[in-house]
């Protein structure tokens, strides 16, 4: 059902924990399957220098929170704004129909983290 490397995201998850000094948070959700994720990064000269991520849902969501933080760690703001859903799923070398929708939770996340840390640098001036 799922390939080897979801399963060894979600076994060994890369980046798990939390920023407390994040520049910035993103926080998503799905009702439906009681899947919360939480992104945190740390921007330096325009470039996500450190992301971790605390995810509650099942293995996929684990899976893309974990894969997520890999496609988008060293990269500038604007390349990680532009990773897809589908990005996080064939980074994972495909996810079950029924688990897609947990990459989409992951690219939603990194989404809410960019638009919270351009806010908050906005307002800085």
């Amino acid at each position: 059902m799922y390939s080897d490397k979801v399963m060894d995201h979600f076994t060994n998850p890369r980046n798990v924990g939390e920023i407390p000094d994040a520049d910035g948070i993103g926080k998503v959700g799905n009702p439906q399957c009681g899947d919360v994720m939480w992104l945190y990064i740390k921007v330096k000269d325009d470039i996500i220098t450190d992301i971790k991520f605390k995810t509650f849902g099942c293995g996929a969501a684990i899976a893309t929170s974990s894969m997520i933080t890999e496609l988008a760690k060293g990269k500038t703001v604007e390349e990680a704004k532009v990773i897809s859903r589908g990005d996080v799923a064939n980074a994972l070398e495909g996810l079950p129909p029924q688990k897609l929708h947990c990459s989409n939770l992951a690219a939603d996340a990194l989404r809410e983290a960019i638009k919270d840390y351009e806010a908050k640098k906005a307002t800085k001036g």
